[in-house]
This record gives structure tokens, C-alpha cells and sequence, in this order.
């Protein structure tokens, strides 16, 4: 099987997509894209196939990129199955983003050597989050971020209502590389922030991390399209 290129609203540092776990998430986000596109969100499910991909080499890939392959309702003899077919390519980075990221710890020892873990905090508010998702709160998944793990990434992804002291000490507890920030792109009415809040979010993160804001976020920001973000991040 091929490797699927990085395409759409994914991340601009991912060159491919992997998932050999496909299926409905469990967490059941309304603003989640696969629902917007339709695709595969039949049973949850290995494809055996797919543990016969060929990885190649130099490449930065999202594995579990179309459901959550963390959730608690995966295998476990899956998950493991994934990660040591990923070993077999050691000279890729690999990352594993999850709103469920207790899993994370539990498979520490059987990570590919070059590994990315991130999750989303979309906001601190769990009034807003159990009217949207069912996944674990933001707070459950910041308390399983602290563990030191080697590299770590926070995706603030659609951005939701926030309390902006509360999220800047929560990035600042869990010392991510990186931080990347977007918005809803697909119209799903998100109780969304001030652009003068995420302005000052963005400020404040960038003395903490880099912080890579992508496109979209524009919309909440006003500015224009091919304008972009005028700050110093990277």
C-alpha cells in the first residue's frame, strides 16, 4: 500500500498520513473533518494490509490521522501492532496526537525511536467542550501531558472560548516543542474568542514555544487570506 501524502487543512510540517486503524472515533466531535468529508467512519478496525506499507525514509507522518487510535476502545494488540511496524522505520518522525493521551505512557517503551506525542486542547471550558465532544475533558488531557516524554506538541485546534490565564499555564506545565493554532474551517458555530484574546494567546505562547498559527485562523483574527498572521513566529 502506498503512503498517503499530506493534503487539505493538515499540518504544513506533516509530508504523509498513516492509518492503519480506521473507523468512527468514539469521541464523537461535532466539528470533526472526517465527518465533514464522509470517509470511512464504518466500524472501528485494523486493516492488516496497511501493517505492510512501506514508511520509507526522511519522512514526518501523522499516524491515526482519520480516528483516534488512542481512544479506549482500541485494541491493544493493535496499537501495538502499529507502533512496531513504525519501529521497522526508525529514520521517520512520527507523530501521535490524541484527546485521549493516558494511553500514551502505557506504550512509552514501544514507540518509534523519532516520536512526536501531542493532543488537543481546543479550550479549558468543560461547559463548552461536553456540549461539542465526548471526548476526555481538556483538563484530563492536559493532567496526562505532563509526564516527560521526549517531545510533545499541543494542537489548539478549532479554537474554542477559553480562559487565557488558564490555557497559558497549562502550555507552560506541559513545555511543548510547539504549539499549533487554527480554527473551525467547516462552519460549525463554535462558541469561538475575541480576536483580541487569541492575539494575546499567540503573544503570550510565543514566549513559552514556537507557535505555528495555520491559515484558518485568519478568519477569527480578520485578516485577510493571502495577508497572513503578521508576528514573528516561525
Amino acid at each position: 500500500m502506498p503512503l498517503n501524502k499530506q493534503s487539505g487543512n493538515m499540518y504544513s510540517w506533516v509530508t504523509h498520513t498513516y492509518n492503519p486503524i480506521r473507523g468512527r472515533c468514539s469521541h464523537d466531535c461535532i466539528y470533526c473533518y472526517m465527518k465533514s468529508v464522509r470517509w470511512d467512519i464504518g466500524e472501528l478496525r485494523l486493516v492488516e494490509k496497511e501493517l505492510h506499507t512501506n514508511l520509507g525514509i526522511g519522512n514526518t507522518i501523522f499516524v491515526g490521522s482519520s480516528t483516534d487510535m488512542w481512544a479506549d476502545e482500541v485494541p491493544n494488540e493493535w496499537i501495538l501492532k502499529v507502533l512496531q511496524h513504525c519501529s521497522e522505520y526508525p529514520d521517520n518522525t512520527y507523530l501521535f496526537q490524541s484527546k485521549n493521551p493516558h494511553r500514551f505512557a502505557i506504550y512509552f517503551g514501544d514507540l518509534p525511536q523519532n516520536t512526536i506525542l501531542g493532543t488537543t486542547i481546543e479550550t479549558n471550558k468543560e461547559d463548552i467542550i461536553k456540549k461539542v465532544s465526548k471526548a476526555p475533558s481538556p483538563a484530563n488531557r492536559y493532567m496526562h501531558m505532563l509526564n516527560d516524554f521526549p517531545r510533545k506538541m499541543v494542537s489548539i485546534e478549532p479554537i474554542m472560548d477559553f480562559d487565557l490565564d488558564i490555557m497559558i499555564r497549562w502550555i507552560e506545565d506541559i513545555e511543548p516543542e510547539f504549539v499549533s493554532i487554527g480554527a473551525d474551517s467547516k462552519g460549525n458555530n463554535l462558541p469561538e474568542p475575541s480576536a483580541w484574546k487569541v492575539e494575546k494567546l499567540i503573544e503570550e505562547l510565543m514566549k513559552i514555544t514556537e507557535v505555528k498559527v495555520k491559515k484558518n485562523l485568519n478568519r477569527i483574527l480578520e485578516v485577510e487570506e493571502n495577508e497572513g498572521y503578521n508576528s514573528k513566529r516561525a
